[in-house]
């Protein structure tokens, strides 16, 4: 039987104030084998780890139980402190008193009894517990970063300064997301070309940057340090190394009715086309649904001017492996569909527009070259509304129960920009509450409303109804309790944001943690803000939340830091606890082969004793201990229970249940 030491932490009082400590440190002192029990305001505290450590030395334990905060917290600062007092640190386990107990009982007795009784459970496993020692595996030094947004090629080019080589994989046929589409940015009114461009071209002529646009990232396998991935290249019928950007294809075309999706359908492009002048790289596509020469083999104008010849119809997508160290998500967000808001007549009249097709609208490449036109009639507009916090905030399925933060602020930019280009306009805001909570943006929003005389009306818009060319706005007055009808030209809907479709199965492929919107989640909010609890993958930008470009390129500079921290060792320790099959026990099945993540399971027939002295040979299951992560999948599906996890044993958790039952 194990010598084992308890040390209950107060955790100040996060703990204290719900659990008895003491209480729980005397009862669990009294369970088999514990032979030291005591408690302490800050076990996590250097004077906390201090005690640990001399009570491991004075007492000559063989195990610890802390009974503390989550494991994911400071496990690791426990287990260090074991080993630096010589004790192994597999042999140390914690209780989490906090989250499961103290933070969720609000009267001390029933605290303290679930306290003890998680303590006794942990005993119980150390109990069992074995000595454990970590391996090593090498690091690939190489990044690989998914979407290719100001998120995606911030990360890159720090990861590149770094001297590490990194590849992007953009879905769109150029880098640059959304903020290609946008006009300005708040709160200095830059031209967001002007600052984007620089960076898509800087990463173009990076020799530590590969850019695969127009492709997928088709599966993933591996773990931290080793993950090996599949690149879809999807064919775009034209040559890159050939192509010279030079638009004469884009011009001669014979199809013209494409939706320019560039710029959201507001008007039309080419078969073949570059999505914008400043596309990198500046290579033409041809989209499969709408040319004609790929569907009926009939016209090939593109392939007749192309004097480089770089046109080829026959092209095929390309699958491309690569090695990878570590993994950046940068994919991004899409504002969200309003078909079923109908109150707002958006898709009842052109005239009712997003945010984002107001980009366009306002925007010098775009549809109507920067002139604001209204696009029933072509003719300019007096009288626009505003709309604030459409599907954000809302409880309803269609829309979203958080904030999409960037909102507030893009409208005060548009409602300037309208004002001081068209000073005869007339500006509305309706609002539910003005967020601002940036550097300089509650200034730049009170520039709306006293220098450029914006209304802003809190209150919420109840109809918009199209009629004899007007967009009737009914909404209420909540600060002067009245009911309003305007008669405007416009209605522009600030529609919430939610992450990319693509967020969803690139988590899956990756065994990443998500929330229930969506959002990758953190490994920690507070400490861990862009990595994710799956270890050797990152976060950038919206992908992990609504934020604006600031931010997101803060928070993509702090997730390079992070890679170029990984990629910088040469080797990574190992996780200990992986699984082992039992020979005698496994019946060569396939099962655990078949669920297992990371292929870490292989079969091999082996000999072993039969009847009358004989041998005969059996197929087994065996485990390459470098590339299993632990993840038990393998231990759940063996159905004679051969395979079983070091450190989380069949007999280790049966221990910890009958603990908590007795």
């Amino acid at each position: 039987m194990q010598r084992i030491g308890v040390f209950v932490c107060w955790c100040g009082t996060n703990i204290a104030a719900t659990v008895d400590v003491k209480a729980v440190a005397e009862a669990l002192g009294k369970e088999p084998g514990v032979v030291f029990a005591t408690d302490y305001q800050y076990m996590c505290s250097q004077a906390g780890q201090d005690m640990i450590r001399d009570a491991i030395q004075e007492h000559n334990l063989g195990g610890v139980v802390i009974c503390s905060c989550s494991p994911r917290m400071h496990e690791t600062t426990f287990r260090k402190t074991a080993e630096k007092a010589g004790l192994n640190p597999y042999m140390v386990e914690i209780a989490n008193i906090r989250e499961q107990c103290s933070w969720i009982h609000k009267d001390m007795p029933t605290a303290t009894e679930k306290a003890i009784i998680l303590g006794r459970a942990a005993i119980a496993k150390v109990h069992l517990n074995a000595p454990l020692t970590a391996g090593e595996s090498p690091v690939t030094k190489r990044a690989l970063v998914i979407g290719g947004g100001i998120a995606g090629i911030q990360t890159a080019l720090d990861i590149a300064d770094a001297g590490f080589p990194v590849d992007i994989v953009e879905k769109k046929p150029t880098i640059g997301g959304k903020m290609t589409q946008i006009d300005k940015t708040f709160p200095t009114l830059d031209c967001a070309a002007c600052i984007l461009t620089p960076k898509m071209v800087e990463a173009a002529q990076n020799e530590k940057i590969r850019i695969f646009s127009y492709s997928e990232v088709d599966s993933v396998k591996g773990f931290v340090g080793n993950f090996h991935a599949t690149i879809r290249r999807k064919a775009r019928y034209v040559k890159e190394d050939v192509c010279t950007g030079c638009g004469l294809c884009t011009e001669k075309c014979p199809q013209k009715k494409v939706p320019n999706e560039f710029n959201l359908g507001l008007d039309n492009r080419r078969a073949i086309y570059i999505p914008f002048a400043q596309a990198v790289p500046k290579v033409a596509t041809i989209d499969p649904n709408y040319c004609t020469m790929l569907k009926s083999g009939k016209c090939g104008v593109c392939a007749k001017v192309c004097t480089a010849g770089a046109i080829d119809y026959k092209q095929k997508d390309e699958l491309i492996e690569e090695d990878y160290g570590a993994i950046v998500v940068a994919t991004g967000f899409n504002p969200i569909k309003l078909d079923r808001y109908d109150e707002y007549a958006y898709s009842q009249s052109p005239d009712v527009v997003t945010s984002l097709e107001f980009e366009r609208l306002m925007n010098a490449a775009g549809p109507t070259a920067g002139t604001l036109l209204r696009p029933s009639d072509g003719e300019h507009p007096h009288t626009l509304v505003f709309v604030q916090c459409v599907g954000s905030r809302e409880t309803r399925d269609c829309g979203k129960p958080y904030c999409s933060k960037i909102c507030c602020m893009y409208t005060a930019k548009h409602a300037m920009l309208c004002r001081e280009k068209y000073p005869d306009t007339e500006v509305y805001v309706f609002y539910i509450d003005v967020r601002t909570p940036g550097k300089n943006f509650d200034e730049f929003y009170r520039r709306a409303v006293e220098e450029y005389g914006v209304h802003y009306i809190k209150g919420m818009v109840g109809k918009v109804v199209p009629e004899n060319g007007k967009l009737k706005v009914q909404a209420s007055d909540l600060l002067s309790n009245e009911q309003i009808h305007i008669d405007a030209d416009m209605v522009i809907l600030a529609a919430a944001i939610e992450p990319d479709e693509s967020a969803r199965s690139i988590a899956t492929m990756l065994t990443a943690s998500m929330d229930t919107n969506d959002f990758f989640t953190e490994a920690h909010p507070k400490l861990r803000p862009v990595e994710s609890p799956t270890a050797g993958i990152f976060l950038s930008g919206v992908c992990q939340g609504p934020k604006d470009i600031p931010e997101t390129v803060a928070q993509a500079g702090a997730a390079a830091s992070k890679v170029i921290g990984l990629l910088a060792k040469d080797h990574l320790m190992c996780n200990p606890c992986v699984a082992e099959a039992n020979e005698l026990m496994c019946n060569g099945c396939s099962s655990c082969e078949k669920v297992c993540p990371y292929g870490a399971i292989t079969y091999s027939d082996k000999e072993f004793p039969g009847p009358s002295r004989t041998r005969v040979l059996r197929r087994v299951a065996s485990v390459n201990p470098a590339v299993c992560q632990g993840c038990g999948a393998c231990t759940v599906a063996c159905p004679s229970g051969a395979m079983d996890l070091k450190g989380f044993s069949t007999s280790q958790i049966m221990a910890e249940v009958d603990a908590i039952c007795k």
